[in-house]
């Protein structure tokens, strides 16, 4: 008798956003109101570091620190050339949707929803995830925060930022919207409301 194999995301949540619209954030405050989560940043960086000699070979050894992958140096690299970009797309994303597809499919089993913080669930769209949830804020205020954060300036801002959906449209795609367009107590709030709503909904 044969068995179908098991493909995960049945109670899965796409959490997604912008950059530095504060999903990281997000991911941290629904954790700590009893929101499963699992990050899809964290494998690809775990993936990255793991195929040091792969981005040795491909890129050239000034990409490396060490045991450990230079991001921000290949990031600054894969925003400028989209040749690299589209090789090193190629070479991660299969490795990281799988690893996210084992963990899915151990979620499950639990038959409860959980997160899934996936960055370019929008623009990828290689998960069989029906609902969703962006964290949203402005286009301003996310240029602000980002330069900010990073220290960029406002060209290569642009750049990274534009390298992505515009945030209008992921907001009016979602299931669910997270505001976080104002302080932490609002975005607080805006995640117990998100968490509560979900168990509600499930908690029969």
């Amino acid at each position: 008798m044969a068995f179908l194999k098991k493909h995960g995301f049945e109670y899965a949540i796409a959490l997604t956003g912008g950059i530095a619209t504060g999903k990281s954030s997000v991911a941290s405050l629904l954790g700590l109101n009893g929101m499963r989560v699992i990050d899809a940043d964290k494998i690809s960086h775990e993936i990255l570091d793991a195929s040091l000699e792969w981005v040795r070979d491909n890129f050239g050894d000034e990409f490396t620190d060490g045991r450990k992958v230079n991001r921000a140096k290949l990031g600054t690299l894969i925003f400028s050339n989209s040749q690299a970009k589209e090789k090193l797309e190629n070479f991660l994303h299969p490795k990281i949707r799988a690893e996210i597809e084992q963990r899915s499919i151990k979620q499950d089993s639990f038959k409860f929803p959980y997160l899934i913080d996936i960055p370019l669930f929008f623009e990828k769209s290689g998960y069989d995830i029906k609902k969703s949830v962006v964290v949203y804020t402005p286009a301003e205020i996310q240029l602000e925060r980002f330069m900010k954060r990073n220290g960029y300036s406002k060209e290569e801002s642009l750049r990274r930022i534009e390298s992505q959906m515009p945030i209008e449209e992921k907001k009016a795609r979602a299931t669910w919207v997270i505001d976080n367009s104002q302080d932490l107590k609002h975005l607080q709030r805006e995640c117990e409301e998100f968490v509560q709503m979900i168990k509600a909904e499930y908690i029969k």
